[in-house]
C-alpha cells in the first residue's frame, strides 16, 4: 500500500514512569494539521493542562519530523522542538536544520512527546523499534559537542548512524534562553525549550531508524525536484563576480535610497552559496537592517563597513575548510570552520550565522574577529540561544554605562562597548550560571525586573523573547511578525524581505504584486502590506507543517511546494485550500496562548525597537513605527479579537477548531 509521506504514529515517552507507548494518527488529521508543529499544536493543545508549569512534569515536550521529509523533495530537512515556553509563558516551538528530522520518520513516527520528568538525568535511545531510556550520568554537565561523542562511544556508534539533539550546561541549569543542539551546532535556539529538557532531566535523544518513507507518486516527486534542482543553477557564473566591495555598496545604496527596492531571490541564493548568512553582515549593518549599539545606535556611524568587515563575508570565509549543508539542502549555506592563528584556535566549529554575528558583534559594537568566532563556538558547546544571549549581553554593556551596574555586581567584568574580552567571560558566566550570569541567564525581561532603575527601557524583547537581528524600522512586516505571530520575536515568519524573497504574489492567486521599487512611506503603511502579510504568516504554518527551510522558498525560483505536497500525499490540493490548513494551525498556536491568559499587548515590543523615542541619526531618523494599527489589521484579518485576542465563534467553527470553541464559548 502506498503511503502519503508521513507515518501515520507517533512515540510518547513517560519519562516518571519510564514507558514508551505508540499512537495511531488518522489520516484526517494529517489533512487537517500536516505534520511538523501543525500535529504538534493539536496534540499539545488538547493534553497539556490549562496553566502548566512551563518547567514541571505537566508540560508536554515533543520532536517534530515534518510531512515532506525524506519524500525525495528538497530543503525538507527541519525538525522543530514544541512546548509550553517558560520564556514567554505560551505556545514554544523552535525550529533546526541538521539530520534529526529524517531519523524521526525512519524510527517510524512523526514525532516523539515527552511528558512528565526523570529523577535522574536520562537519554532517549531510539534504534528503530528498540527504545529505551538510558542512565545520562556520564554526559550531564558535559557540553553539547562532548555530549555527542560520548552517546556515539557509548552506543558503538563509529559510522555516525545515530543523529542526536542535546542540550548543553545552560539547558541543565534551566537557562529560560536555552536551546537544544543537533549535529554540533545546528540550532533550535528559541522559546527556552532546551530549558524544559532541562527540567524533565531529559539530557539527549539518539535517534536511526530503517523504515521505509513511501509516498504515493514517488516519480512525479522526482519529476518535480530534478527539474527545481535545475533552477538553482542559474546564474551562479556570478558567484566569481560577489565579494565584500559589491556587497557593501548594496548596503551602502540601499541605505541612502530614496526609495525601498526589492530584494532578488537569485541573489539571495548566491551569498548563501557562497558565504551563507555570514555575507550579509556587513551589508546589513550598513542598510539599517542591524539593530546597533543595543537598538540605540546606527551602523554607518557607531559600527560602519571597516568594522562590520571583520565579521562578515570574506574576513570569514577564509576560515572555512568545508561546506556544510543540512540533510536534503542542495545549496549548503552552513560550513566547517577551523582557526589556527589567533589567540582562540578551534577545531571543527560551526560556521556563525548573520544573527549570531549581529548579536554579539553589532549589537554590542564588537568587531574582534579571533573573539567573535569563539564565543560562537562556546553559545554552539554551552547549549544557548545566540539571538538571546547577545541581546542580554548588549542590555548588560548598557546597564553597565549606565552605572545600573556596577563593577562589583558583574564580579568586576568592565563591561564598555566592544570590550570582547569582557563579553567572553561574561557569556562563560551565563552558560554555567554563575555570579552576574545567574542574574542574565533567564534573557533581558527577567534581568530588567531584578535590576531595576529604569533599565526595562533598554531591555529589548517581545513578550519575553529578545528580538532577532532585524530591525523592523528596515523592515516593518517584522513589526507585526514580531508583536502578532503566536512565538513573539521571530524574524522567520513573515515580513516584506521574505514575501519578496520568495514572490509571494507567484504562490497564491490574491497576492498583492510586489513593486522593484515603493516609497518608504508606503513601505512603512501596514494596510499596503498586511494583505501579503497575512498571506506570508499562514504560508509558513505549511511551510513548518512539511519541514521545509524557509531559505528554500525564497532563493529564487518558485518553490514547488504545493506540487510536492499533492504527490506525496495524493490530495491535490489548491494552494488555497493549503492556505485553509495555514490558517487553522495558525489559529490554534495563537489559541493556546489565549488560553494561557496572554493579551495581545503582552507580546508588544520595546519602545526603542519600535521607535519610541525616535532616533536622532541615521536611516531610521525620526521613524516611528504604526505597531498598534498593524496589530488590528493583522487580528482582524485572522478574525481575532484585537482587544482580547480571542477568535471569533464563526472563524473556530470554519476551522473545524472543535476544542478552542469548547474552551472559548462553552
Amino acid at each position: 500500500m502506498m503511503g502519503k509521506g508521513y507515518m501515520g504514529k507517533i512515540m510518547w515517552v513517560d519519562l516518571g514512569n519510564k514507558k514508551i507507548s505508540y499512537e495511531n494518527i488518522p489520516d484526517e488529521v494529517y489533512e487537517k494539521y500536516l505534520s511538523g508543529y501543525g500535529l504538534a499544536a493539536k496534540i499539545l493543545y488538547e493534553r497539556i493542562p490549562p496553566g502548566a508549569d512551563a518547567l514541571g512534569p505537566d508540560n508536554i515536550l515533543c520532536f517534530m519530523s515534518g510531512l515532506l521529509t525524506g519524500t525525495g523533495s528538497v530543503f525538507t530537512g527541519r525538525w522543530m522542538i514544541c512546548g509550553k515556553s517558560p520564556l514567554t509563558g505560551g505556545w514554544g516551538d523552535a525550529n533546526c536544520g541538521g539530520d534529526l528530522s529524517p531519523a524521526i520518520k525512519k524510527a517510524g513516527v512523526d514525532g516523539i512527546f515527552f511528558t512528565g520528568k526523570s529523577e535522574k538525568p536520562v537519554y532517549l535511545m531510539v534504534d528503530d523499534q528498540k527504545v529505551e531510556l538510558k542512565d545520562a550520568a556520564g554526559v550531564w554537565g558535559k557540553d553539547c559537542y562532548e555530549t555527542e561523542d560520548v552517546i556515539r562511544k557509548e552506543l558503538k556508534d563509529e559510522k555516525s548512524q545515530f543523529k542526536i539533539a542535546c542540550i548543553g550546561p545552560a539547558g541543565e541549569k534551566l537557562s529560560l534562553i536555552a536551546g537544544v543542539s543537533n549535529d554540533k551546532g545546528r540550532y533550535a535556539a528559541r522559546s527556552g525549550l532546551g530549558a524544559v529538557m532541562g527540567a524533565k532531566k531529559l539530557k539527549a535523544i539518539a535517534v536511526r531508524g530503517k523504515a521505509k518513507i513511501e509516498t504515493q507518486d514517488s516519480d512525479q516527486i522526482k519529476t518535480i525536484t530534478k527539474k527545481f534542482n535545475k533552477s538553482l543553477d542559474r546564474a551562479d557564473f556570478a558567484m566569481k563576480l560577489m565579494g565584500n566591495r559589491l556587497l557593501r555598496i548594496v548596503g551602502k545604496m540601499t541605505r541612502t535610497g530614496p526609495a525601498a527596492m526589492s530584494q532578488p531571490g537569485d541573489l539571495w541564493r548566491l551569498i548563501l552559496k557562497k558565504y551563507g548568512t555570514m555575507g550579509i553582515t556587513a551589508m546589513s549593518a550598513e542598510s539599517g537592517d542591524s539593530p546597533v549599539k543595543n537598538w540605540a545606535g546606527a551602523g554607518y556611524k557607531d559600527f560602519p563597513l571597516d568594522r562590520g568587515s571583520k565579521i562578515s563575508d570574506d574576513r570569514l570565509k577564509k576560515y572555512e575548510v568545508k561546506k556544510y549543508g543540512c540533510y536534503s539542502c542542495p545549496i549548503r549555506c552552513g560550513g566547517i570552520m577551523e582557526v589556527k592563528d589567533g589567540p582562540f584556535p578551534l577545531t571543527e566549529s560551526h560556521k556563525p550565522e548573520y544573527e549570531t554575528l549581529c548579536a554579539i558583534g553589532a549589537l554590542c559594537l564588537a568587531d574582534d574577529t579571533y573573539t567573535i568566532l569563539k564565543m560562537n563556538d562556546m553559545i554552539n558547546r554551552g547549549g544557548i540561544d545566540s539571538i538571546s544571549a547577545g541581546g542580554t549581553i548588549a542590555f548588560a554593556i548598557e546597564c553597565y554605562e549606565r552605572g545600573v551596574l556596577t563593577n562589583k555586581e558583574t564580579d568586576g567584568l568592565e563591561l564598555k562597548w566592544g570590550n570582547t574580552d569582557a563579553m567572553m567571560k561574561l557569556l562563560d558566566k551565563m552558560i554555567k550560571r554563575e555570579g552576574i550570569g545567574d542574574l542574565l541567564a533567564d534573557g533581558v525581561k527577567v534581568a530588567s525586573k531584578k535590576i531595576g532603575k529604569g533599565s526595562e527601557e533598554w531591555a529589548i524583547h517581545a513578550g519575553g523573547q529578545e528580538l532577532p537581528a532585524h530591525d523592523p524600522k528596515f523592515d516593518p512586516g517584522y513589526c507585526v511578525s514580531y508583536e502578532c505571530e503566536p512565538t513573539p520575536g521571530r524574524h522567520t515568519i513573515a515580513c516584506h524581505t521574505w514575501q519578496e524573497l520568495m514572490g509571494i504574489h507567484r504562490l497564491f492567486k490574491d497576492g498583492t504584486p510586489i513593486k522593484l521599487m515603493q516609497s518608504k512611506k508606503d513601505k512603512h503603511d501596514p494596510n499596503k502590506f498586511m494583505n501579503n502579510q497575512v498571506l506570508n504568516s499562514k504560508l509558513m504554518q505549511i511551510v513548518n507543517g512539511v519541514g521545509m527551510c524557509l531559505f528554500g522558498l525564497g532563493c529564487g525560483p518558485k518553490s514547488p511546494i504545493f506540487d510536492w505536497l499533492n504527490a506525496a500525499t495524493g490530495w491535490n490540493k489548491t494552494p488555497e485550500d493549503y492556505l485553509v490548513v495555514g490558517e487553522r494551525i495558525e489559529t490554534l498556536r495563537h489559541s493556546f496562548n489565549i488560553r494561557e491568559g496572554i493579551k495581545p499587548k503582552d507580546f508588544k515590543m520595546s519602545g526603542r525597537a519600535k521607535g519610541v523615542p525616535p532616533l536622532a541619526y541615521g536611516p531610521h531618523k525620526g521613524v516611528v513605527l504604526k505597531a498598534d494599527e498593524g496589530q488590528k489589521l493583522f487580528f482582524e484579518a485572522f478574525g481575532w479579537d484585537p482587544e482580547t485576542g480571542k477568535p471569533k465563534k464563526d472563524v473556530l467553527e470554519k476551522l473545524g477548531l472543535s476544542e478552542v470553541l469548547k474552551d472559548f464559548y462553552g
